[in-house]
């Protein structure tokens, strides 16, 4: 009877079972939900080959090649005058241009073949992705203002404009060392065509740790966003219950040559990485990317959350 009993009563245990479970994981989830990250994030740039231009001087021939004096094409004035019934000088002076003609051609031809010249239109030009991240006490309340002012403001679609964020991003994090917990650096040289696949990788992977972008300021398109209220319905109440620890800063730049970066180990190899990153000059400066979470007021980034999303920083 006993196991009658029990047989029917399986069935109902293990529905009771499946939702204990989708109850324990909505309230897991909503959970997670409460512990919204918003962030922050200013950048902008391209990987894309600048172009060149080729001013003629008055009366001249401008070419890839170099300047030709004359006013007509490459010999309409200069090499088949001198080729045809030039005297003995005009034949040897055609003679030596041709020559060098022929060793340009060649040793481009020899740069191709050997990578040398790559997509930039530069010899032996390099693309380096470096990344420089810090981990700051949250009583360093002054970066987050700062940050948010300068995104407000930056003017994103120009080299000038965004090398002058990066600095002033660089800058920010060096004024505040005494809240300095964490760090991290990477750098990596690559071609140009893998440089920006591995920029957009790094970038998404720090973008999809928050959980809402609530200001941006992008190729100078700049959006703020209302952060979306906790379950609780009581951002001060969660503020109370989960006390924000930590602010992260990641900055990401696409660099042209070659860009290594120390390894952190202590306070003064971070200080060596925000000085040599904030250096980079708008010529060599092709991408940017500067985030930071948490942005809105309210939101926390506590211990788990630093140890679960940032495995690679270190103590200084």
């Amino acid at each position: 009877m006993r196991n009658k009993l029990f047989a029917n009563m399986k069935p109902l245990l293990k529905s009771l079972l499946a939702i204990c479970l989708v109850i324990t994981l909505a309230f897991s989830n909503a959970g997670d939900a409460l512990a919204a990250r918003s962030g922050g994030r200013i950048g902008g740039g391209s990987f894309r080959a600048p172009t060149r231009t080729y001013a003629p001087a008055p009366g001249g021939y401008q070419s890839p090649g170099g300047y030709y004096p004359g006013g007509g094409g490459f010999g309409s004035n200069l090499l088949l005058p001198l080729f045809f019934f030039g005297n003995g000088f005009g034949g040897l002076f055609t003679i030596l241009i041709f020559l060098g003609i022929a060793n340009f051609l060649v040793q481009s031809f020899r740069r191709a073949g050997s990578g040398e010249v790559d997509s930039l239109g530069y010899s032996n030009s390099k693309v380096s992705v470096g990344r420089v991240q810090v981990g700051l006490l949250s009583q360093a309340r002054d970066l987050q203002p700062e940050l948010d002012e300068l995104a407000r403001r930056a003017d994103t679609s120009s080299d000038a404009g965004r090398a002058q964020v990066l600095q002033e991003a660089s800058l920010a994090l060096l004024r505040h060392p005494e809240y300095w917990v964490y760090g991290a650096t990477q750098s990596q040289q690559t071609a140009l065509e893998a440089a920006e696949a591995k920029f957009n990788q790094l970038a998404l992977a720090e973008r999809s740790k928050f959980s809402e972008e609530t200001l941006s300021n992008v190729n100078n398109l700049l959006r703020q966003a209302t952060p979306k209220k906790s379950l609780s319905g009581d951002s001060s109440d969660l503020a109370n219950q989960q006390p924000g620890e930590y602010i992260i800063v990641t900055i990401l730049v696409g660099v042209e040559g070659n860009l290594e970066l120390p390894a952190i180990n202590s306070s003064d190899n971070l200080r060596q990485a925000l000085r040599q990153i904030g250096s980079i000059s708008s010529e060599r400066l092709l991408a940017l990317e500067v985030l930071w979470t948490p942005q809105a007021e309210g939101d926390t980034l506590t211990t788990d959350d630093l140890l679960a999303e940032y495995p690679d920083l270190k103590l200084v």
